[in-house]
């Protein structure tokens, strides 16, 4: 019989094993595949076999997790989805470079009349491979060499070494990812790291070495993190006219915490959505695990997208966070919140808002932010359903506070003095998607809301980042 591939349903070729030499009969050639097919679609077929092509190191048990489903398929549709799906799962392990499906009619002594065998093609990846990227973070950028053992032991275990160098942050470390067969979503990871970051808006420089354990898995519709993380930092100043207050914080210091982080996403895009929402909730709690530092961080982000008439986009953003300092030991400058700059409340210097000692912004341990967009597409819409597709006009309002709080006083307190002093921005710009990696924004904001010591940055103003209010 022929070959029906599992991105179509084409007739089957009236080549073959059954139709090659029919002589004269030409008209039953005609007729006699499209029974065949109608016979396949339309009837129940039984998958009896499942093969793989190309498997060098790879385990069965980690294979046949992800293509059990292609058994249960009833029908030539339901087999052609099954193993279009079965094919993105294992493409998803991260250890073939390519996977080709075909379906075929099942021959052989116990070969069914409706039977059937798929089989997987697959080019394992290599066992060492290398990479070199860019990568944007908020409003930095960076270089990315990287080294990676994939599928180690042969169950999707992989081990990476990386380094970074960029404009704020150089950065290696060396890492183990572990997922559950079966269940991608499920997965164990170790991190070992060095991290070494300038903060110029502190005049601040923090080097951290640490190590980290964290383990995913789904739970309905959202997807939770468990992490535990023992990091040895040390904090310096960045330049001779440091203020005390960042002096003071300078020296040694071990945060041993955990932290849960819930995040329910329906999106169709993180960068620039279209449609639907994202919530994301994250606690942390250091001290009781060791360490000198001690303190409980509740920090979370609301983001809602719709579509409107002309293909235009409103979206709204909310986020906000509180740290509780535990004793009687203050909070940490690396510890705290920063607010301001092109990726949150537009119209202020990055990280320039709220307290600030001798021109250092110090953070805060309260804040909030909200946002208002609009994205319609360029006026007259130039190159349409091409180059042109990738920019958006942009019009938004932004607000927010960071403050520090005297947690003796009370909720009704606390909410009075986030209320106190908001500052505000609006403008509009042109918004660049950069695929899945990154965005670009260039708007003209208006800062609104001013506070004594705050930055602000009137006019034009250049964004990049992944993460935006």
């Amino acid at each position: 019989m022929g070959t029906v591939h599992a991105r179509s349903l084409e007739p089957l070729p009236s080549s073959g094993p059954d139709f090659g030499a029919l002589g004269e009969e030409a008209e039953f050639v005609e007729v006699e595949p499209e029974a065949k097919q109608e016979i396949l679609e339309n009837k129940d077929v039984v998958v009896q076999h499942v093969h793989f092509d190309g498997l060098g190191r790879t385990k069965d048990d980690i294979i046949i997790c992800e293509i059990g489903d292609v058994f249960k398929a009833k029908n030539l549709i339901e087999v052609m989805r099954k193993s279009h799906e079965a094919r993105e799962k294992l493409l998803r392990l991260g250890i073939f470079r390519q996977v080709d499906v075909l379906i075929d009619t099942c021959q052989g002594d116990d070969a069914l009349p409706n039977g059937l065998d798929v089989t997987f093609e697959v080019t394992e990846l290599r066992r060492l491979t290398g990479s070199y990227n860019t990568m944007v973070g908020n409003n930095e950028g960076s270089m990315v060499l990287g080294l990676k053992l994939p599928n180690l032991l042969g169950r999707a275990e992989k081990v990476t070494f990386q380094f970074s160098y960029g404009t704020k942050e150089t950065s290696y470390g060396l890492s183990f990812f572990k997922p559950q067969p079966g269940n991608f979503e499920r997965n164990f990871s170790i991190n070992l790291y060095k991290v070494t970051g300038q903060f110029p808006w502190s005049s601040l420089r923090e080097t951290d070495r640490g190590i980290s354990a964290e383990y995913s898995f789904p739970i309905w519709k959202t997807s939770h993190t468990v992490k535990w993380e023992g990091v040895w930092r040390e904090l310096g100043c960045l330049s001779r006219t440091a203020s005390f207050a960042v002096r003071k914080e300078s020296g040694h210091s071990l945060k041993s915490s955990l932290s849960h982080a819930m995040v329910i996403d329906s999106r169709n895009s993180s960068i620039l959505p279209r449609r639907g929402a994202l919530l994301k909730v994250t606690q942390e709690l250091a001290g009781y695990t060791g360490g000198d530092v001690s303190f409980l961080k509740e920090d979370f982000e609301l983001q809602l997208n719709k579509q409107f008439i002309f293909d235009s986009v409103f979206s709204a953003s909310l986020w906000g966070g509180m740290l509780v300092p535990i004793g009687d030991k203050p909070s940490s400058i690396a510890d705290r919140f920063y607010l301001g700059g092109p990726t949150s409340v537009r119209g202020f210097s990055m990280h320039s808002i709220g307290p600030q000692s001798e021109g250092d912004y110090l953070g805060g341990e309260a804040y909030w932010a909200g946002g208002l967009h609009l994205y319609t597409p360029l006026p007259f819409r130039p190159g349409q359903g091409g180059f042109g597709e990738l920019f958006r006009t942009h019009f938004f309002l932004n607000a927010g506070n960071l403050c520090n709080l005297n947690y003796g006083e009370g909720p009704k307190a606390h909410i009075r003095k986030l209320a106190e002093c908001i500052r505000w921005s609006y403008g509009a710009g042109i918004v660049l998607r950069l695929g899945n990696i990154a965005r670009l924004e260039l708007n003209y904001c208006v800062p609104m809301g001013v506070q004594r010591g705050d930055r602000i940055c009137d006019g034009v103003q250049f964004g990049a980042g992944i993460r935006f209010l």
